[in-house]
């Protein structure tokens, strides 16, 4: 497995390899002091997984996430500090899977870092059912290709979980703990914002492109609920 790092405080560059390969001794970490040169090592690099610090020296992190996402998908990890719930919400909307806030643990950046390649492989899509249509939303689950209205709706890895789980339970609440530990792992069952946070920005998404409003439904306190469209 190959890990690129993008960032220049020694909190990143020495102590998330250590972490890394405490789990697995023979990963290969590259390392970015720049966002830009971030952007280039992608390509070249051909990384496995991405983890960036939120603050860079030279371009914002969400140009980052961005950059990357116009040609990549590659899981991606941002390291973030001292953040208001809207700087978390826009690197969500920029195209990163997660966020790990600082100062972090060992186990947090390993579940974390786990679960993510975890989905990239596939493990979280698995299933006789591969293609779902209901009103004007259309997904390919095998492939990750969601459309509304049939334009196409560029999600992340845990957007497309998220969405997996809810469509195959049309109908019946999936509770916030069913969905922490079947798309974050039994880590995280305690930890709501994770899906209030990619829940919202989901529901955004589908929004924007004209889904409605109602499809997908929260039921407070207990989880979230697909609601098939007539």
């Amino acid at each position: 497995m190959k890990v690129l790092i993008v960032g220049d405080t020694r909190e990143t560059v020495d102590h998330i390899p250590l972490c890394l390969r405490l789990r697995w001794p023979s990963v290969n970490i590259v390392f970015a002091n720049t966002g830009s040169k971030g952007v280039e090592m992608v390509k070249t690099e051909d990384p496995d997984f991405i983890m960036t610090e939120f603050s860079l020296t030279d371009i914002r992190c969400l140009d980052l996430v961005k950059g990357i996402r116009a040609f990549s998908d590659t899981p991606l990890t941002v390291l973030i500090g001292d953040s208001t719930e809207l700087d978390r919400a826009e690197v969500l909307e920029a195209g990163a899977d997660d966020y790990i806030r600082k100062p972090f643990a060992i186990s947090d950046v390993l579940a974390k870092t786990n679960a993510l390649l975890r989905r990239a492989q596939g493990n979280s899509l698995r299933s006789d059912q591969s293609y779902f249509v209901n009103g004007n939303l259309e997904i390919n689950l095998a492939e990750r290709e969601v459309l509304v209205s049939g334009k196409p709706i560029r999600l992340t890895q845990i957007e497309n979980s998220l969405l997996s789980q809810l469509v195959r339970n049309e109908g019946r609440v999936i509770t916030h703990r069913a969905l922490l530990e079947n798309v974050w792992g039994v880590e995280f069952t305690n930890d709501l914002s994770l899906v209030k946070d990619h829940m919202y920005r989901l529901r955004k998404k589908l929004r924007s492109r004209g889904g409605n409003d109602r499809m997908i439904i929260s039921q407070r306190g207990v989880g979230y609920k697909f609601v098939p469209q007539v």
